[in-house]
């Protein structure tokens, strides 16, 4: 799945890296306080602190290891629940090792706690396409666009479940309009139909 500003298929980017973005509760340091856990393990747990384990979740991540990127991630987030940071990360990371629902419900929470988050919406949308609820996911690559109408996979992702919707609706009728996925018809051409052959091979409405 893709990143932010390029790709489409890998979550191999994203919104945070690297230690950036981590205003919302994820401390970087030492261990030795702040919220973090101590940097001496406990047993079944990874050295270092949340910090720690986030960053080295997202560099395996973008050195393609996502199963590994997973389950370090997913300590941080057990540790840091609200960090939007971390969900995202670890939601990229799920997606990327095949984990469809668990990162639908990543993405649903970043979003749901910032419904302006494009991405969030983004991932939303391309994790339920995954999960074939392409009528959800249509809702939120849609609102992925209106934010950021600029951004070329946003708009790919959006065009390939609007068609496959209206790939589906063809089984059971048109789409009305409204509907997810709902294209408006094209123009109608300039006159009327041309009289063709009969039944019989011969033309209709024609003298002998």
């Amino acid at each position: 799945m893709s990143e932010r500003d390029g790709g489409q298929e890998r979550l191999d980017g994203g919104g945070t890296g690297g230690g950036e973005g981590l205003a919302d509760g994820v401390v970087a340091g030492d261990g030795s306080g702040g919220g973090g856990v101590p940097g001496q393990a406990r047993a079944g747990e990874p050295a270092g602190d949340v910090y720690e384990w986030f960053r080295r979740g997202g560099l395996l991540l973008a050195q393609g290891n996502p199963a590994a990127a997973e389950q370090l991630l997913a300590r941080a987030a057990a540790a840091e629940p609200h960090s939007r940071s971390i969900r995202e990360t670890l939601a990229r990371a799920q997606f990327d090792a095949g984990s469809y629902a668990a990162a639908l419900e990543n993405f649903r929470a970043v979003a749901l706690a910032d419904p302006s988050d494009d991405y969030a919406q983004f991932g939303w949308g391309v994790a339920a396409a995954r999960l074939g609820d392409f009528e959800t996911s249509a809702e939120h690559l849609a609102l992925a666009v209106a934010m950021r109408p600029d951004t070329d996979h946003y708009r790919a992702a959006l065009r390939q479940t609007r068609a496959t919707l209206a790939a589906r609706a063809g089984a059971f009728g048109p789409l009305l309009p409204g509907a997810p996925g709902y294209l408006e018809p094209p123009p109608a051409a300039d006159g009327g139909a041309q009289a063709g052959p009969g039944p019989d091979g011969a033309d209709d409405g024609g003298d002998g």
